[in-house]
């Protein structure tokens, strides 16, 4: 039977947000980020097994992770980009046996700490039997600008059949990696437009607009909300 894996690449600076520190290594609401995100796999009854991949220089895993949370492993196997961690990781649950060819492996960001439980439940049921995979994914809201040269509207763009993407991310494993098997990986921004590439459409599975991405200082306020709330339920 197939099973579905977690993957979650954790080996970012997290530059852009500021803290001095990885943001996954942020403490809100008394855990890191990435102890919240990781709950949410290790939680689900749909999930066999939650891989974190990080730096091999990482050093401030020990003292912001538990142990004590069930098939859950901790590899450090990250690279100097996503796509490599992400590459360094299928190959490393495909060698060690945790992950079977056609197995699922779902792939989420570590600064998504707020993904709602149902979502996770969504995507493996309308993707997890599909061999093109799949996304979580919301159609865009906002009205789009291109801009111009000059830092000024060059056009509106037409949104109506544009989807911002979310992870989780869902694939195959022989599929993910062969679709990260490329010596080149510049050009790959997310798991779907790796496989984008080998002329495969992934399905899009309705997201969550709970589902955010730590990205600013400011995302933070957003995401402690969050938490309390899904905490309060």
């Amino acid at each position: 039977m197939r099973r579905n894996v977690a993957l979650i690449p954790a080996a970012g600076v997290g530059a852009r947000f500021g803290a001095g520190m990885p943001k996954q290594y942020v403490r809100i609401h008394g855990k890191t980020v990435l102890q919240h995100t990781v709950a949410v796999f290790a939680a689900h009854p749909q999930i066999d097994f939650t891989a974190v991949v990080v730096s091999p220089q990482d050093n401030l895993l020990q003292t912001a992770w538990d142990t004590a949370l069930p098939n859950v492993g901790v590899f450090k196997v990250g690279g100097s980009t996503r796509a490599e961690t992400v590459r360094n990781g299928v190959d490393t649950l495909l060698q060690q046996g945790i992950a079977a060819p056609d197995d699922n492996i779902l792939v989420h960001d570590a600064a998504r700490c707020c993904l709602p439980t149902e979502a996770v439940t969504r995507l493996i049921d309308e993707a997890g039997a599909c061999s093109e995979g799949g996304i979580l994914a919301v159609p865009v809201a906002d009205t789009l600008k291109r801009a111009d040269g000059c830092r000024q509207i060059g056009a509106t763009v037409d949104r109506s059949d544009l989807w911002q993407a979310q992870t989780p991310q869902l694939f195959q494993a022989a599929l993910l990696q062969r679709a990260l098997s490329a010596e080149d990986l510049s050009a790959v921004t997310d798991e779907a437009s790796a496989v984008e590439m080998l002329g495969i459409r992934p399905r899009l599975v309705s997201g969550d607009t709970r589902n955010l991405k730590l990205t600013l200082p400011q995302d933070e306020i957003i995401v402690r909300l969050l938490l309390a709330e899904a905490a309060a339920r």
